[in-house]
Order: C-alpha cells, then sequence, then structure tokens
C-alpha cells in the first residue's frame, strides 16, 4: 500500500468521525442537554452563518470566534473542509450515482460561477439586515432537515417496529430495554410533529438526486460556503499540481470528485479542489504533488455580475419587505422567550436546533406567519405544545445570539404572549358546566388565571352558580400551558396571542 493510499484512506475515516460526531450531537440536541460537546458545534465554526448573523445584525457574534480558525486553517491549507470535515460533503460521498466524472464542459465555467454569485447575494442581503438565504448553508441545511425530518421519522419507524414486535411476543426483553433505557436518551420521550416536514426533505432529496447530473454537484455548483472557503483557500500551501512527469491518461480527470481537473494540461482550480486526494492515488506516473499556493480564479465573476446579483438581492430584500406594516403583528406571531429582541430575524439561520431541542415540541417553523422574511424561523404553536416553565434549552442551543441564554428565573418572567379566554367556546361560559383545568395548571404565581363565581341560567330554566375562568394579563406570560391543556376540542377556549397583537 503506497502513502498515497494510506492518506486516502485516512481522509475517509476523519470523514466518517466527523459524520458519526455530527450525528451524535445532532441527536444530543434534547432535553435536558447532557452531551459531552456544545450540540452545535458545527454550527458554531460555520464562517457562513457566523459572518451572516454579524453582519445582519450589525453585532458582533460571540461564536465567530469559533469559525475564525476554521478560516485561517483554509487560508493555509486550502479547501481541506469540504473533502476532509463536512458533513454534508460526506454524506454526498455515500450516494455517488454516478462512478465517473464526465471533463469540464463548455458550460462549466458558468455554472461553477453561480456559487459564488449566491454567496455574494446572501452576503448583500446579510448587509441588508436579512438572513432569507442563509438557509442554504450547508451545515444548517443539514442539521434542519435531521433536526426536523430524519429525526422524528426514524422514531416513528422504530416505534412502529416495536408495536409490531411487541404484539407478536417477539423479543419482549429488548422491547422494555428500548423503551425505559433508550426513550428520553437516544430517541424522545414522545414522538415529535413538525408542519410541512416534507419540505426539508424534499430539498435535501433534490441535492442528493443532482449527483446523478455530477458527483457533489452541490458542492460544485451552489453551495455558498464551499464558495466561501474556496475564495480563502487562494492563498493556501497545499496547492495541487501536476508535474512534467504527466503522461496525460487522464485518469485523475475520471476520478476527481469535484471534476475541476481540466483534460488539457491536467491543471485545476485551486479554489475548487478539496485535497480529497483520490487523483494522486490513480497516478501511474506519481505525477500530481501538493504544495505551493495554487492556480485559482479561473471560475470568478465578472463585477458586473456582482454587480447585477447585489441589486437583485436589495431588490428582493425590499420587496420581501414591503409588508412591514404585517409584520410582527400576527396573531400567532409567538417566539420562545429570549426572541423578543428587535435583532431576532437579523440572527436566526433556520437551524433548527430550537425547534429539536423543545421538550414539547411547541416550537415549530413558521410558513408565512412572520411574512417571507421570517420563512421557518421557530414560532410557539401552544396547542401542540406549551413552552414548558422549567426550560431554557432553545436558548443554550442557538448557534448566533438569536434566542438569547437566560437563567431559569429570567426565563419564568419573559413575556412572550397573553393569554385570552374565547367566551363562545369556554365551557363554563357556553355551557355553565364545571371546568377549572386552565387555572389549575397555570404555572406562574401568583396565578394569571382567576376564577370568578357568577350565576348562569341553566338549560332547564334554574340558576346556578359557574365558576368562570378571567385572565389577569399583568401576570401572564404566554407560556400556552392553559391553552395546551384545554379540554374544549379543536381549537382552545383560551389561547395565546402575540405581544402587542389586537384581538377581539
Amino acid at each position: 500500500m503506497t502513502s498515497r493510499t494510506r492518506l486516502v484512506r485516512v481522509r475517509r475515516v476523519v470523514q466518517a468521525a466527523f459524520l458519526l460526531l455530527f450525528l451524535y450531537l445532532a441527536t444530543a440536541t434534547r432535553h435536558p442537554l447532557t452531551p459531552l460537546l456544545p450540540v452545535d458545534s458545527f454550527l458554531r465554526m460555520d464562517p457562513l452563518a457566523q459572518l451572516g448573523a454579524a453582519l445582519a445584525a450589525r453585532d458582533f457574534v460571540p461564536y465567530l470566534l469559533w469559525a475564525a480558525p476554521l478560516l485561517v486553517a483554509t487560508l493555509l491549507l486550502g479547501r481541506f473542509f469540504c473533502g476532509w470535515v463536512c458533513p454534508m460533503g460526506t454524506t454526498l460521498d455515500l450516494f455517488r450515482l454516478r462512478r465517473f466524472n464526465p471533463p469540464p464542459g463548455k458550460n462549466e465555467m458558468g455554472f461553477r460561477r453561480f456559487k459564488y454569485l449566491l454567496l455574494a447575494a446572501a452576503l448583500v442581503a446579510a448587509l441588508a439586515g436579512s438572513l432569507v438565504l442563509m438557509p442554504l448553508d450547508p451545515i444548517t441545511l443539514l442539521t434542519r432537515t435531521f433536526a426536523l425530518y430524519l429525526y422524528p421519522a426514524l422514531n416513528a419507524a422504530v416505534t412502529g417496529a416495536l408495536f409490531a414486535l411487541y404484539e407478536r411476543g417477539i423479543l419482549p426483553d429488548l422491547m422494555v430495554w428500548i423503551d425505559t433505557d433508550l426513550r428520553g436518551s437516544l430517541l424522545p420521550a414522545a414522538q415529535p410533529y413538525f408542519r410541512l416536514s416534507w419540505l426539508f426533505l424534499l430539498l435535501f432529496a433534490s441535492i442528493v438526486a443532482l449527483n446523478l447530473v455530477a458527483h457533489r454537484f452541490w458542492c460544485r455548483y451552489l453551495c455558498p460556503l464551499g464558495a466561501m472557503l474556496g475564495l480563502a483557500s487562494r492563498w493556501s500551501l497545499l496547492g495541487r499540481h501536476s508535474r512534467a512527469g504527466c503522461v496525460g491518461c487522464g485518469k485523475c480527470v475520471a476520478r476527481c470528485r469535484m471534476g475541476t481537473i481540466g483534460a488539457k494540461g491536467y491543471a485545476n482550480d485551486g479554489g475548487e479542489c478539496i485535497l480529497c486526494g483520490d487523483c494522486a492515488t490513480v497516478c501511474p506516473d506519481r505525477a500530481i504533488s501538493y504544495g505551493g499556493r495554487p492556480s485559482s480564479g479561473r471560475y470568478d465573476p465578472s463585477r458586473r455580475q456582482l454587480l447585477g446579483v447585489a441589486g437583485v438581492a436589495a431588490l428582493g430584500i425590499a420587496g420581501l419587505r414591503a409588508d412591514a406594516p404585517r409584520k410582527g403583528t400576527d396573531a400567532f406571531d409567538i417566539r420562545p422567550p429570549g426572541a423578543q429582541g428587535a435583532h431576532f430575524l437579523d440572527r436566526c439561520v433556520r437551524c433548527g436546533q430550537c425547534m429539536k431541542v423543545c421538550p414539547s415540541s411547541g416550537l415549530q417553523p413558521s410558513l408565512l406567519q412572520a411574512g417571507l422574511e421570517g420563512l421557518w424561523t421557530p414560532l410557539l404553536v401552544a396547542r401542540l405544545g406549551p413552552c414548558q416553565y422549567d426550560c431554557t434549552a432553545c436558548g443554550e442551543v442557538c448557534p448566533t445570539g438569536a434566542i438569547q441564554r437566560l437563567e431559569l428565573e429570567s426565563k419564568r418572567q419573559a413575556i412572550i404572549g397573553t393569554a385570552y379566554v374565547d367566551q363562545r367556546r369556554c365551557i363554563p361560559w357556553v355551557d355553565g358546566g364545571d371546568c377549572i383545568v386552565c387555572q389549575e395548571l397555570c404555572p406562574v404565581s401568583p396565578k394569571a388565571i382567576a376564577l370568578e363565581d357568577t350565576e348562569a341560567t341553566g338549560d332547564d330554566g334554574t340558576t346556578v352558580e359557574v365558576r368562570r375562568p378571567r385572565v389577569i394579563r399583568d401576570r401572564c406570560i404566554g407560556c400556552g400551558i392553559c391553552e395546551h391543556h384545554c379540554p374544549v376540542p379543536g381549537e382552545a377556549a383560551i389561547r395565546v396571542y402575540g405581544i402587542g397583537t389586537p384581538t377581539a
């Protein structure tokens, strides 16, 4: 075994290790948090997500310091992250749908340019105070897909299999062990549900399916993080070079997973090479070496193209904000505690971490409640799950500070909405029956729901005493526990509305 073959095997082991680490941290994103490393470690070291949040908020994002070493390492070593570390790249390598790569064609330059234009659009949007394009960052995209679709789907599949085996009396001891030891640790205690989660699967599946066109199509032509690292790698010390001993067999062209080696001269753009080493293993003359500054810039957009993209991005952000009078006034635009600041949308990268860690699954991806600019940001849907009174997990896993970290006592005082009783649906108001669920379960002290003894006329015309709930609004924090547990079927008779939302 040659040293170059050993190096490729080491690279595959490193790739597998980082992918397993990503999956471990993604699975460990649950309440209470007990991992060995911060569950948002990959997002912390993501320079595109951290820089975008800092530009949009016009403020220093603490975890930008985590991302700085990756940029420095890329300046020295090249675009190694994409070939050795990135869990999205490793996933695409696992789904290699084409064995050989065609040499770069005449449209190659325009296609590869697109990711640089997408990066420019994302940064211009961030400068305008919007992270609307940040969901295309590969780390946030993969994190969101796992959190909001793959993990819930895996749990549903495991639960279904367990029920089927249990009904047939197969491996009962194993069933008990899984339910007692894995529930609440590897598997969630209750099945999580997220609205339109199939959209996240569709986006991820589309990226994988593009491997049919070209291996790592996403990395070659679309990935904005890859474009950022490609720009930084132009000053690296590990550029790929083809020496004079090359006999022109073309094996490196077919083997290159990024399709960046040209059929003439067998040179490549240093900003596209991910240092996988595959080309060196198939070279029969050992004519490939790594060292010295790489040749770069072949796929750079023109100044006119950059100005055009900047203009389109700026106009697009202005268009998204055309609904500004409605923005933030939707009746159910309820954010998690710690996310009520003016810079929430400026920092949220739509990674889905807060939604996965929410123990009640009450945090859901928004659709149009906060406008298109707020797409996929977290909203509390109390009927699905309340904001638990003893939980601060969402602020602990937020990688950009969009949701502030709050101490438990501060969190319990954070107002995210106000509850209102719908007298048209409330049992004591409509039927004159007894129901004090909302008052009993209200967690604040003193309680934000009072019971008033009133007289009502029963169905038989007699006068009966009824205890009717009334919300004391200056005590209510909007946790939604009352709404979640309201026994009225369908829409609850007590609902939480957003702060400052006009209600009937």
